[in-house]
């Protein structure tokens, strides 16, 4: 049972239920800032050990973009989902476990911290990222995808995501190497080197990264980062192709996934059958091609397709589009029906 009063928000039936049938679906759920209740979306992949954050992001023909090219935009995000500083190993300012922690900073390692500070813990592991590099070089080298881009700060922060882009290099050179080629050494063959079989793997620092899916968005396709450098990015290349509302998503393990929605959720919009279901819709496609009912999922895309181009869409596509019909969220989900 869901007992409020002791903070179990998430049914322990729930989670059986995931493991029992080993997909599932569902909808943004809202996190409280600052307080309240932990987020549902972290305790549900660390219970089901959901490590791999998986957002492809792609142009739909006729979808407005702040972009000039917006189909040169094609990327597959594969964010490591249990670690970094989404973990949720931290502690308030004030708190006497903050002190402790404050103090043992002090005294065992001469680092001087205010007294007003809150504290968190930024664990990456080996483990953790050989794992998530590995699921992203399997995708690239199943679907013949160009390459793997590992995005970090390992420049700054070099124990931790500098030891993720370590590992990643450690899995494509040991584990991928008939099927994969590090840019620097495709680099130093010339340009009379053919790699046309093999999944290029080069790195960027997560800042530049930023400017690189604005300026040249083709040439990257795969790309694979630490928690929390993942979730800000996907966000970003999803908003060069229309927005969270065009964006699908998957938690997978080893044993489970659970697909869901990218974006957030939207209380003031609540109950007035409004918003864009694409996102949702597309995370149903990836659960189809999952569980490997792909002809569904491409009918599926291919009613979104036809929807969009004949510009009968949503509000927050609408206001955007010239001579587009607005129509409601369940029209337009209907209309995709219409065109599979």
């Amino acid at each position: 049972k869901c007992n409020q009063m002791f903070g179990n928000w998430l049914i322990d039936d729930t989670l059986e239920a995931i493991k029992y049938f080993k997909v599932a679906i569902k909808g943004p759920l809202m996190t409280p800032v600052g307080g309240g209740i932990r987020s549902i979306n972290v305790r549900l992949r660390q219970a089901l050990e959901l490590y791999a954050c998986i957002r492809p992001v792609r142009y739909f023909d006729g979808v407005p973009s702040p972009l000039k090219e917006p189909w040169k935009v094609n990327m597959v995000v594969f964010r490591e989902n249990m670690e970094d500083v989404y973990a949720g190993i931290e502690w308030p300012a004030g708190s006497v476990e903050c002190a402790k922690i404050r103090n043992f900073l002090t005294d065992e390692f001469g680092i001087s911290l205010r007294e007003d500070v809150g504290l968190g813990l930024k664990p990456i592991s080996v483990f953790g990222s050989k794992r998530i590099m590995r699921k992203a070089l399997q995708y690239a080298v199943e679907r013949d995808r160009s390459s793997v881009t590992i995005v970090h700060k390992g420049n700054i922060m070099k124990y931790t995501e500098g030891l993720f882009r370590a590992c990643c290099y450690e899995v494509a050179k040991e584990e991928f190497f008939d099927q994969t080629i590090i840019e620097e050494d495709l680099s130093s063959k010339g340009t009379g080197f053919s790699s046309s079989k093999k999944v290029i793997v080069k790195d960027r620092i997560a800042d530049a990264m930023f400017q690189q899916i604005l300026l040249r968005p083709e040439e990257y396709d795969v790309v694979v980062t630490p928690n929390l450098n993942g979730d800000y990015l996907s966000d970003a290349i999803a908003a060069t192709v229309g927005g969270l509302g065009m964006a699908p998503g998957a938690n997978v393990g080893d044993e489970a996934a659970v697909f869901e929605a990218t974006h957030g959720t939207a209380p003031k919009y609540a109950g007035m059958d409004k918003v864009n279901p694409t996102s949702l819709i597309l995370s149903s496609v990836m659960m189809l091609e999952h569980i490997g009912w792909k002809e569904a999922a491409a009918l599926i895309v291919r009613g979104i397709e036809r929807t969009i181009q004949s510009k009968t869409v949503t509000y927050d596509l609408a206001r955007l589009m010239k001579g587009a019909s607005e129509v409601s969220c369940s029209k337009f989900a209907e209309t995709v029906c219409e065109n599979m």
